[in-house]
């Protein structure tokens, strides 16, 4: 039973699925029809939190056996203990480390793309003030023309 779930654990994170013993029925086809496709739908979980939980509940499967003693330091359920530990401690950090620096982006785009405010708005204004006042062809405007400022598309 063990080893059954361990098994089950490890094609989770490795994406494969269960062999099935039954073969689905060939449907046949009509002369010049389009190939029929297969859809599947990936069973592949190696996002940071399902590697953790699979993690987790790998070792909640080995604690389960009384006689998992392994000899290598890096098998031992203490090591294992820490590393788990450790993956759930990296992943908060980075979780919140994240939001951090999403936030800091929509403060820049505001501060870069504000109507009234904004630095792009205002280079772009200015650009705008240059031309009409030295005209198209001066070297003042030659000079502010090449400058190029776009507004920041939100995600």
């Amino acid at each position: 039973m063990v080893i059954a779930d361990a098994k089950t654990i490890n094609r989770k994170i490795q994406g494969a699925k269960a062999n099935s013993t039954t073969k689905a029925p060939t449907i046949p086809t009509y002369p010049n029809a389009p190939a029929p496709t297969d859809k599947t739908i990936s069973t592949l979980q190696q996002c940071y939190y399902s590697l953790i939980d699979h993690f987790n509940k790998l070792m909640e499967t080995i604690l389960q056996k009384a006689n998992y003693k392994p000899n290598e330091t890096d098998l031992q359920t203490a090591t294992l203990q820490t590393r788990l530990l450790n993956m759930k401690a990296t992943n908060t950090e980075l979780i919140n480390n994240y939001t951090s620096w999403s936030n800091t982006r929509i403060k820049r785009n505001g501060i870069l793309n504000n109507a009234l405010s904004g630095l792009v708005p205002t280079a772009l204004e200015e650009k705008k003030y240059v031309k009409s006042v030295f005209g198209v062809t001066s070297p003042q405007y030659k000079q502010v023309s090449r400058l190029e400022f776009n507004i920041i598309k939100t995600q």
